[in-house]
């Protein structure tokens, strides 16, 4: 009987001090591709500098702002040949591209862009413009970390015309996601800065991803950072952050955002 009581102890013990299973890592990346033209090279496409860049992160998942989708614009640095700008970075990247079309633009589309590692499923938000101005969108994809698990990733560029569309757009955003229980990140140009009404608004459903990591800073203009507004933006309490980076690349006026995380 004693030995069978100490086996019976010994498995109990062993299952409490067994490591636990290992956290899933994430990497994300934002980044505002100025409509795929070097913006210091005007006339140049970028496009071959924005897929280096993220070759050499190797990310996740990649929000992308700015993205025209086979405008006149775009064949006037390609050739002469308009250019669906996230098939040719999923092509140039190894990974599975989509676009949220916010606007009709040139002949073409213009708005978001995801590129994921796996192959997901995606939807669009219209987000409201009460001011008027460019329409803009919200581009969300359901990522699979593993089997069991999802996440909700997000891309989007709030208005840069008027301070009364960035407000509305993020009180939709936060409705949008509130209640819901699936972990979630929302990345992008919002084009506002951490003093403004909008972003703190944000906080109110959402954690500043830059604040926890204690990296916070400037990620526009490149020549001359002064201004913090492309953000990565995390749901809950169910992240720990492990690394966050601007990266000082050149492509375009913003600077791309990079988050290693865990769930």
């Amino acid at each position: 009987m004693a030995k069978y009581l100490f086996i019976l102890f010994w498995f109990i013990f062993s299952v409490n001090v067994l490591p636990a299973t290992a956290q899933d890592t994430l990497t994300v990346m934002s980044y505002n591709i100025y409509h795929g033209e070097h913006y210091y090279e005007t006339g140049e496409s970028n496009l071959q500098g924005i897929a280096d860049v993220i070759n050499s992160v190797k990310p996740d998942l990649v929000a992308l702002q700015e993205v025209d989708s086979l405008t006149g614009r775009s064949a006037s640095f390609n050739g002469g040949r308009p250019v669906n700008q996230v098939e040719k970075l999923a092509e140039l990247t190894g990974m599975h591209g989509y676009f949220g079309k916010a606007m009709n633009y040139d002949g073409g589309g213009y708005g978001e862009g995801i590129l994921a590692a796996k192959s997901i499923g995606t939807k669009r938000v219209d987000l409201p413009i009460p001011k008027g101005g460019e329409p803009r969108t919200l581009l969300l994809a359901r990522y699979p970390v593993n089997k069991q698990q999802f996440i909700t990733f997000g891309g989007t560029h709030l208005c840069h015309q008027h301070h009364e569309n960035r407000i509305a757009q993020m009180k939709r955003i936060n409705s949008f996601f509130s209640g819901s229980e699936t972990p979630a990140i929302i990345a992008g140009d919002f084009n506002f800065t951490p003093q403004q009404e909008p972003y703190q608004l944000a906080l109110k459903e959402w954690f500043d991803a830059a604040k926890l990591a204690d990296k916070i800073v400037p990620t526009i203009p490149y020549d001359n950072p002064t201004s913090r507004i492309d953000y990565i933006f995390l749901s809950g309490k169910s992240w720990e952050v492990i690394d966050m980076k601007v990266l000082r690349e050149n492509n375009s006026d913003h600077m791309p955002i990079v988050l290693t995380l865990v769930i």
